[in-house]
């Protein structure tokens, strides 16, 4: 039975308007977890093997179970590598790209998940020239091969906020994702999440990628953080991660027994 176009319906959603939710599976690799999420919760998961020593290919069960579940799966990648982007996406439902922030980087990247399999100088000039080498092989990668491919790059750095009209702008960005240490530490706030300096930051990517018909988030591993967030127009939210949210419940949970 083929795998549901659920990257396909991610981008529908976020076109519309709508927020879409999701998590982060950093440790999470047996396919079983996905019994116990309950329905109606998860719009997608981002699967990672930036911050720990697996390979994206032992989330493969897992993609194939959220598939099942109705769940899109993306997948962020370690590099900024335009081959590596090109082969997440023949994979996963789509790709998050970290520390995105040079426009002509950001370019490549978006053209290796969503024009793939162009290369060379095939590629080059659609790039430059919007020349295609025909109609039909515009056809075939808008509505059948990259269909299904959702690219969202981070936006981590003063600098690439500075780029972000024209990075939005880019054909194939459907979101924009915002990675709050990575930029805070940057703008010379290191991981202060409730800085008013920050929070500004983030309505200004907000609107700007509004602008853009693009939708914009943050990761939060604190729910008010998140709310705060969505209040401020993020549409693409991504809300802790399976460790976190397991350590959260155990120490709820625990706590309150033990006071009994």
């Amino acid at each position: 039975m083929p795998v549901p176009k659920l990257g396909k319906q991610l981008k529908e959603k976020m076109l519309r308007g709508q927020t879409v939710f999701g998590t982060f599976f950093q440790h999470t690799v047996n396919p079983a977890i996905v019994d116990v999420i309950p329905d109606n919760t998860l719009d997608f998961v981002i699967v990672t093997a930036e911050h720990n020593a697996l390979d994206l290919a032992e989330f493969l069960p897992v993609r194939y179970a959220l598939a099942a579940k109705g769940i899109a799966c993306l997948a962020r990648t370690h590099s900024r590598d335009e081959d590596d982007v090109s082969k997440v996406c023949d994979t996963f439902d789509g790709v998050v790209v970290p520390y995105v922030e040079d426009v002509e980087h950001a370019r490549r990247l978006a053209a290796a998940a969503v024009y793939r399999p162009l290369k060379g100088l095939a590629l080059e000039r659609v790039l430059k020239e919007g020349q295609w080498p025909s109609d039909k092989t515009r056809d075939y990668i808008h509505n059948e091969r990259c269909v299904n491919t959702v690219f969202v790059p981070m936006i981590e750095s003063v600098t690439a906020v500075e780029n972000l009209d024209r990075i939005c702008s880019i054909p194939g960005v459907n979101a924009v994702f915002v990675g709050p240490n990575d930029l805070t530490t940057t703008m010379g706030i290191p991981n202060e999440y409730d800085h008013p300096d920050l929070i500004a930051m983030l309505q200004r990517i907000i609107d700007g990628a509004n602008r853009c018909h693009v939708a914009a988030g943050c990761w939060f591993g604190k729910r008010e953080q998140a709310e705060r967030t969505i209040k401020q127009g993020a549409r693409f939210v991504v809300y802790s991660n399976d460790g976190s949210m397991m350590r959260d419940a155990m120490e709820s949970a625990f706590t309150q027994l033990r006071k009994i």
